[in-house]
């Protein structure tokens, strides 16, 4: 095979076209602006943080099934690491999500990277509340039966309905955290390639 007919294959393409944008010194830098030295930027590694032991403890609950941790002290231990974690995250990514907006992370072609974290937080709200109704208890009951008349006036309900417990588990276990972990991939990916956006310069007529 000659090195143009190489050259042409889809492979070799999507290949240089992915050390062009994110080359090794970009995909995992060893030095980063003096101006990341900011506690804002530490929400967002919080938030990757506690993303990451949502995703491994809801891992141990759903192996044991939804029922386990009503009947085991271990069970409970794993599910309120579950939701502790999840409290984190949501706290840790609307602090990172708020600071970033009043930064302008948008700035400097990166409103892709400030889309995908928009998107991953309300994706990530969905999750929450199909969790939420999947605790098998009289709190979830409550809530799904509270919820399923405003989705229903949407026309929803007839594709989303909270009270069908297998749905909403497996919403919750399968397709969101496939989302969040997805737009989440992308989101650090677009933060790599694009680079942490600088602050706001100094506007000269305005400090003397």
């Amino acid at each position: 095979m000659s090195t143009t007919e190489i050259d042409r294959q889809w492979t070799t393409r999507l290949r240089k076209r992915v050390a062009g944008k994110l080359p090794p010194e970009k995909l995992l830098p060893d030095t980063q602006p003096a101006y990341v030295s900011s506690w804002i930027y530490v929400f967002g590694v919080a938030t990757l943080a506690a993303l990451i032991i949502v995703i491994a403890t809801g891992c141990v609950l759903s192996i044991r099934g939804p029922l386990w941790w009503h009947q085991s002290s271990i069970g409970h231990f794993v599910n309120s690491l579950h939701l502790w974690s999840v409290e984190i995250f949501f706290f840790a990514m609307v602090i990172h999500l708020w600071g970033k907006f009043f930064m302008g992370a948008w700035r400097g072609g990166r409103t892709m990277t400030w889309m995908t974290g928009c998107v991953t937080f309300f994706a990530s709200i969905l999750a929450g509340f199909t969790g939420y109704v999947s605790q098998t208890n009289f709190d979830s009951q409550w809530i799904s039966t509270q919820a399923k008349d405003g989705i229903n006036a949407t026309g929803g309900g007839s594709i989303f309905n909270v009270l069908n417990l297998g749905q909403m588990l497996m919403w919750h276990i399968v397709l969101l955290p496939l989302a969040a972990i997805a737009l989440t991939a992308v989101h650090v990916l677009l933060v790599r390639v694009k680079g942490v956006v600088p602050p706001y310069e100094e506007d000269s007529e305005i400090v003397q």
